[in-house]
């Protein structure tokens, strides 16, 4: 199979049905075997062998077609058609041969519904069969047997069957009370049987939910949204990701989706641009992140032979072999084929985030981010204050002037709010416009480094630009470790979140939060010989990962390149040679000291730590003045401030920056 790549075109249709499954002919079949004779048992094992036959040939041909290169949506798709027609045949099967009804009264009529992913016409390998069993009134006693038929074939054919039993005006009544249920129903497709009941359902659900408004169940897959990503780590860098139920898998997708018909009534995501909520280009980004995640979806069950959702380190150098990842440039095959993962979840959040985010304002809900001394002006620092998020008049002030796309995160940090999902998105579709020159800007240089060296959360402002785009367009060497994932044991996060973390831990250390955890680094945070150094160091010290080479050394050239455009020029040599020293030493001394001695020890750490104080002399005017000879480093208890960072205060501190 060859490496598939974000912009190569997917299919998305199933060909040749037949040659998946021949309902017609399968018919056929049981019809002989019935005519055949015997007793109910020899009959019965007969045309469950038929119909297992059926199914192993019909799950081989779709795996054939996904060995030879089909995308994961047709995959999900064939397997749905599948499983359609054999349970239409087991139907007809039981309704014809084993209870049959000449006339059936009102009351015995019934509609078979998938609902759940597979009412939306999506199934994977291994996934779950979801079917609703519709009544018109009460269950009769052949609609039980019917049922119980029905359900006992598809256990024996080994499929997962999650059912429900329930007349329409249950189903009304219960998806008022319970989202899940809602859910449910809103994607529930008709399957066999009376369509009439099928269509009162959906009218009933249309006029009792739909047209109610939607504010509450927005409010509530929100929720359970934010609920679902708390389980699964909150961030979706974690190095083991869940595909479907992590941040930025196939569950936020679907939460898009869900948002989207439930006020749209739309059953494809495209016709959103003619509401104008999404560009056709975020539908096209949509339709691509949904066909990489439903691939490697397919292929970690296939791989697996089992629902599994995780990828775990185990399976991700199996995975990215088989879908075609070569090692590459110093990088792994398995590190190129995560990066690619990280890259679509990363687009998954863009959507969400902006789709949701829009939703959020259009029902009047309050930013998470408020200040309410400032809710009533209109402008703000040459921004537009639109309920209580930062925005601009529209797109244009961006393509004008791309220094903006910097200064509106400043003006955010500094006081504490949220940017705006509309000015997101303008940023995101004028990224190209951040080039050489604005690079080279001293004032735009001065911007980020306000921003990097900020007493104001500059993690949290950080991580906002990088997922907006606009941190790895700014500086290209950081986008290069955007999302690049390092393949072993030591490390929890993508290389441009464990930064940001690091950057993040840093600051909170100056902020004395994790005065018990790391206590000699809270002391000697406040006596090194530039706080910005500090910074830009802890920034560049990843940022050669990924490349051929020795990072370290590579991550030193890379430093004395970038920092004259942070402002440590030539003429500050003692800065740029501790910046370039430090974000190039940290990840050796690391490695020689890890496994060889105690790092949870203070009097190790004590030993070899160094933290820069500037010596200083009286003068004759009785001041204190730098002394005019080089400046030398001053010794408390031995130890260099970033190896103090990351040496002291135990596991809980270091699995941050490892």
């Amino acid at each position: 199979m060859q490496e598939l790549l974000p912009e190569e075109p997917f299919e998305t249709e199933v060909r040749n049905k037949r040659a998946i499954i021949d309902r017609r002919a399968l018919l056929g079949r049981i019809e002989d075997i019935v005519k055949e004779g015997g007793s109910d048992l020899d009959v019965r094992t007969h045309i469950l062998a038929a119909l297992r036959d059926a199914l192993e040939n019909g799950r081989s041909e779709v795996r054939r077609r996904f060995d030879e290169r089909a995308s994961g949506t047709v995959v999900v798709r064939s397997n749905c058609y599948l499983v359609d027609q054999l349970i239409r045949v087991v139907y007809d099967h039981v309704t014809t041969h084993l209870f049959p009804s000449a006339n059936p009264s009102t009351g015995e009529v019934l509609s078979l519904v998938a609902v759940g992913g597979y009412g939306r016409g999506e199934l994977a390998p291994q996934s779950d069969v979801d079917l609703l069993f519709l009544l018109p009134y009460k269950m009769t006693p052949r609609s039980e047997q019917v049922v119980e038929a029905i359900l006992y074939f598809l256990w024996d054919l080994n499929f997962k069957v999650g059912h429900a039993t329930r007349k329409v005006s249950e189903c009304i009544r219960q998806a008022k009370s319970d989202v899940t249920i809602c859910t449910s129903l809103l994607e529930a497709r008709w399957l066999w049987g009376d369509q009439s009941l099928y269509i009162e359902l959906r009218k009933r659900f249309q006029s009792d939910l739909q047209s109610q408004g939607g504010a509450k169940f927005i409010e509530a897959k929100l929720s359970e949204r934010d609920l679902r990503h708390k389980r699964n780590g909150g961030t979706r860098y974690s190095l083991e990701p869940n595909i479907k139920e992590s941040k930025g898998g196939l569950r936020d997708l679907h939460t898009l989706f869900w948002i989207a018909k439930f006020l749209y009534h739309v059953d494809d995501i495209a016709r959103l641009v003619d509401q104008k909520v999404f560009t056709r280009q975020e539908v096209r980004r949509f339709e691509k992140a949904q066909a990489f995640l439903w691939t490697l979806r397919c292929a970690l069950h296939y791989l697996t032979g089992r629902a599994e959702e995780r990828l775990t380190f185990d399976v991700q150098k199996s995975l990215a072999d088989w879908m075609g990842y070569t090692d590459h440039a110093g990088t792994q095959g398995v590190e190129r084929f995560m990066k690619h993962y990280f890259l679509i979840a990363k687009d998954v959040g863009d959507l969400t985030r902006i789709f949701c985010a829009t939703l959020e304002a259009e029902h009047n809900r309050r930013s998470r981010f408020r200040l309410p001394s400032l809710t009533r002006r209109r402008s703000f620092s040459g921004f537009r204050l639109e309920g209580e998020r930062l925005s601009v008049k529209d797109a244009s002030v961006f393509e004008n002037a791309p220094i903006e796309m910097l200064r509106i995160f400043a003006v955010a940090q500094k006081h504490d709010l949220d940017i705006h999902p509309k000015a997101l998105r303008w940023i995101t579709q004028n990224l190209k416009l951040i080039k050489k020159p604005l690079r080279e800007d001293p004032e735009a240089n001065k911007i980020f480094l306000q921003i990097l060296c900020a007493e104001e959360d500059p993690e949290t402002t950080l991580r906002r630009m990088n997922e907006a785009g606009v941190f790895g367009r700014f500086i290209p060497d950081f986008g290069r470790v955007v999302a690049q994932m390092q393949y072993n044991m030591y490390h929890h996060y993508t290389v441009d979140e464990h930064t940001i973390f690091a950057i993040g831990i840093l600051h909170d250390i100056e902020q004395g939060r994790l005065s018990e955890e790391a206590p000699i680094a809270t002391e000697v945070v406040h006596k090194v010989l530039s706080r910005r150094v500090l910074y830009v160091a802890v920034f560049l010290h990843d940022i050669a990962k990924g490349r051929p080479g020795d990072h370290s050394e590579v991550g030193a050239k890379v430093a004395r390149r970038d920092l004259p455009a942070f402002g440590i020029q030539r003429r500050r040599n003692r800065d740029r040679r501790l910046a370039c020293a430090v974000s190039s030493g940290h990840e050796r001394y690391r490695l020689q000291t890890r496994y060889r001695r105690p790092q949870d020890d203070p009097g190790f750490c004590g030993s070899c730590a160094i933290a820069g104080a500037p010596q200083t002399a009286a003068g004759a005017d009785g001041r204190r003045h730098p002394r005019r000879r080089p400046q030398r480093m001053e010794r408390l208890e031995g130890r260099p401030l970033a190896r103090s960072l990351l040496a002291d205060g135990g596991s809980s501190l270091r699995r941050h920056f490892i």
